[in-house]
């Protein structure tokens, strides 16, 4: 079993952390998060660390003492750093921007597809090729890119569509030409 859930989360200066009964509830530079704790897990702020603490031994509440310690700590991190997401369109004519609160792409369809950007999350286009999606909330950054991933999968023969920067696509080769002899048979 992993220890993780032991370890103490270092609160910033910046960064408060408000605790009422199983809610925690944290504010910073970069905006507010809240969680809500389950029955087998307590919180203390104690200084500037926040500890999580289990009730019992079981394996699940284990597993739950690290997964909350986990949530917290990229809770404290968002509110400070925030959290982003880059995304790279390829193909020819494939481009986004933003428009208001929309995203704007054009990815090969004879339409261009609007995505509304949800609260809490802000997107750039620093090049048209170029997407970034940033917030606080970790797991709403990476349900948002995946989202707009998802409008158009990367495809393995020619690589267009919408993927990750570093992202590796496994390509696969086309047909190929068998020349005279294929349609000779009879």
């Amino acid at each position: 079993m992993s220890r993780i859930g032991r370890a103490p989360i270092p609160i910033p200066s910046a960064v408060k952390v408000l605790q009422d009964g199983s809610q925690l509830a944290f504010e910073g530079p970069k905006g507010k998060l809240s969680m809500a704790l389950p029955q087998s897990l307590s919180a203390s702020v104690q200084e500037s660390t926040l500890l999580i603490r289990r009730a019992s031994d079981l394996k699940n509440v284990k597993a739950l003492h690290g997964l909350y310690r986990a949530l917290a700590a990229n809770a404290v991190r968002g509110i400070t750093e925030g959290f982003s997401k880059e995304l790279e369109i390829i193909g020819v004519g494939y481009r986004a921007q933003v428009k208001g609160k929309t995203l704007e792409l054009y990815v090969g369809f004879s339409h261009s597809v609007q995505f509304p950007i949800p609260e809490g999350i802000t997107v750039e286009t620093p090049k048209p090729t170029v997407v970034i999606v940033k917030g606080a909330d970790r797991q709403l950054v990476g349900q948002v890119a995946a989202n707009v991933r998802r409008i158009a999968l990367p495809e393995p023969y020619k690589g267009k569509g919408i993927r990750y920067v570093g992202e590796a696509i496994r390509r696969k080769a086309g047909k190929a030409a068998t020349g005279a002899k294929a349609g000779a048979g009879g």
